[in-house]
């Protein structure tokens, strides 16, 4: 009997001491696992948080990039810093995951090495460190975030700024172009007028020219055109002006200088002498061709006149050879109309 109750005592006493380290046990299992949850908890969160800030990050540097055309070095410049961003992100998450890896390894760690408790303590100490400088971390990365925002910020207010003054230029543009429509209907105005005075002239001089010229049946009026045969001016062959053609000349010039005494000065005239010839080529050491002919008898018709005191600047000479007939075909008539000096008062 009393071997039975020494062994009943016995036997009452061990299970509460059993059940003191089951229940320590216990507490510690679930003291792990919400330290574990909490973690997670803690993790998904700050991920999340992350992920969203780096979201809304890169529209808005989407937005940027699309209204800012002529700020390329510093888009470049934060996408470079974005891609860093981005580097220290993917490192976070290795972290991560490495973190993970941890806690996991812990636990089993916790279920398989019960006995353990102190050594588990210090792993835990370790991960709380961990979780520490992850903390720091986020912190710098919301420090960059938040230049990065100033940067957008200010980038922003430099694009109003070049959006107001290219505003204002073009304003000022439209003044401009304006002001230059004005002034070019002026100009078209007074050129008119100019045109029509240098028409008025044109006719006095054509009028009164024909008159003087009139009794001569050699010379020939086309349009606004006068045509003196080269045989009134000039022997066969030769740019050398004859007596006849002298005679000619001088009934012109009177006329040309009587004309243009009244022309005002701002209306820019010039007497015009173009050179013809027949079709017939001449090659002589002094003409080559009837260009070479053609030109020089216009030369020496405009220095005729500028002798004669009609002011050099206000005459050109043209040589046209054979190119341009007035009459078709080769009878004596046709090439004796095509051999002519024409004059021609017009604008430069």
């Amino acid at each position: 009997m009393i071997g039975s109750r020494r062994r009943s005592r016995s036997s009452t006493n061990v299970w509460p001491g059993y059940v003191d380290a089951l229940s320590a046990l216990l507490m510690l299992v679930i003291f792990v696992l919400m330290v574990y949850v909490v973690s997670q908890l803690y993790l998904s969160q700050t991920l999340s948080d992350r992920n969203s800030q780096l979201v809304r990050l890169n529209a808005r540097l989407d937005q940027l990039s699309e209204l800012l055309g002529l700020e390329k070095d510093k888009t470049a410049a934060m996408e470079d810093q974005m891609a860093s961003l981005q580097n220290q992100y993917s490192d976070s998450l290795a972290r991560n995951d490495e973190l993970v890896g941890q806690l996991e390894s812990t636990r089993e760690q916790l279920m398989q090495q019960t006995a353990t408790a102190d050594a588990q303590s210090e792993r835990l100490a370790g991960m709380e460190q961990t979780l520490k400088d992850k903390d720091q971390m986020s912190a710098s990365q919301q420090a960059m975030i938040l230049r990065l925002s100033n940067q957008i910020a200010s980038l922003q207010g430099q694009l109003r700024k070049i959006a107001a003054a290219l505003k204002l230029q073009k304003n000022l543009t439209a003044e401009k172009e304006s002001e230059l429509n004005k002034v070019s209907q002026r100009l078209n105005t007074l050129l008119a007028e100019r045109v029509n005075q240098l028409e008025q002239y044109q006719s006095e001089f054509f009028a009164r020219l024909r008159n003087i010229l009139a009794g001569n049946d050699n010379i020939r009026v086309v349009g606004d055109r006068f045509l003196l045969p080269s045989e009134l001016l000039f022997a066969s062959g030769s740019a050398d002006l004859g007596a006849d053609g002298k005679r000619e000349l001088d009934k012109l010039a009177g006329v040309l200088l009587d004309v243009v005494g009244k022309i005002p000065d701002d209306v820019d005239w010039i007497l015009r002498v173009d050179g013809h010839t027949d079709i017939i080529p001449i090659n002589t050491p002094k003409f080559p061709s009837n260009w070479e002919l053609s030109t020089a008898r216009a030369v020496a018709v405009v220095r005729y006149l500028a002798a004669q005191g009609v002011p050099e600047k206000r005459m050109v000479a043209a040589g046209f050879g054979e190119f341009f007939p007035v009459a078709e075909g080769t009878s004596p008539e046709a090439l004796q109309k095509n051999r002519r000096i024409e004059l021609k008062l017009t604008d430069r």
